[in-house]
């Protein structure tokens, strides 16, 4: 069986193919059309036919996209392409290519890649976090993606910050109408606003990084801080779910000390005489969603 997957984001649209055991046949991407629904169904389309024209053979279909598809109306909801918003894309694109086709959260498929061959290839209930512009992240039982009946499983980043000290109350805005949202706080944005008001200069993540290794004081606060604030909200998260592993993705997964730093403190707050939980890096990086999104028929 061939899977083809595709990962739908606001800039590029790529499609991957893999075989029976995983192995990467094909990959081919396209610049995402801007504010145009139509024309995005027929760049994916596109990309399927191609692939298989290459291939000689169908495939299966999965599709990762911010977003899900609402259990109340069918439709595409709390997409940050906002064109896709309120359009029936799943019926639309199973239309278009006259088949079943499979379409989950780019988080859960960012999750279900590294449950099934990546960094957390054999645990049986994966926690798969996605910090970096935003956050975001997916859960994994038995290499099938939990979603919901409520299609939002995994939505770990619009949950309040856990255990706040009295500085972090009431907490930033957040843009889905709350504040002090996990999101406000552990996103890479988050970072930069909480650096910025502290040391009164604004830099980006990556930059506060190098700071903390080459001694600025200031800087090494924000990342403890950070670890800190990292530590306690997945520590909630193995509190309720207790996963074998959690994977980190997106930018703020570069970081290297936080896969030592965050495991040390984050057994103040989970309620047992030990933490057997892993915390480990993603495998596949930026190709975890187009992957994943091939899983979803495993």
């Amino acid at each position: 069986m061939m899977r083809l997957g595709i990962d739908l984001g606001g800039t590029k649209i790529e499609i991957a193919a893999l075989d029976e055991s995983g192995v990467e046949l094909l990959r081919r991407r396209v610049a995402t059309p801007q504010h145009d629904y139509a024309a995005t169904l027929q760049a994916i389309a596109g990309l399927v036919r191609e692939a298989e024209a290459d291939r000689g053979r169908q495939g299966t279909i999965g599709i990762g996209t911010p977003g899900a598809i609402s259990r109340a109306t069918g439709r595409l909801k709390n997409s940050n392409s906002i064109c896709l918003n309120g359009q029936p894309l799943l019926d639309d694109l199973q239309k278009l290519l006259a088949r079943t086709i499979r379409i989950e959260n780019d988080a859960n498929c960012f999750a279900l890649s590294e449950a099934m061959d990546g960094a957390a290839a054999g645990a049986r209930v994966v926690f798969g976090v996605i910090i970096g512009t935003g956050t975001g992240a997916g859960i994994v039982v038995d290499g099938q993606v939990l979603t919901g009946p409520n299609a939002i499983a995994g939505e770990w980043g619009h949950n309040s910050l856990p255990w706040p000290n009295a500085s972090e109350l009431p907490g930033n805005a957040c843009y889905c109408g709350k504040s002090g949202c996990i999101e406000t706080w552990l996103s890479g944005p988050g970072m930069a606003r909480h650096h910025a008001q502290h040391a009164g200069v604004t830099w980006d993540a990556p930059r506060i990084v190098a700071g903390a290794t080459q001694g600025d004081a200031a800087c090494e606060r924000t990342l403890a801080e950070y670890e800190d604030r990292l530590a306690r909200s997945l520590a909630q998260v193995i509190n309720i779910l207790d996963p074998d592993v959690i994977v980190l993705g997106g930018g703020m997964s570069n970081i290297a000390r936080l896969y030592e730093h965050v495991p040390r403190q984050w057994g103040k707050y989970v309620f047992s005489d030990r933490v057997d939980t892993r915390l480990v890096k993603n495998r596949h990086g930026d190709s975890s969603g187009v992957r994943g999104a091939a899983w979803l028929w495993d």
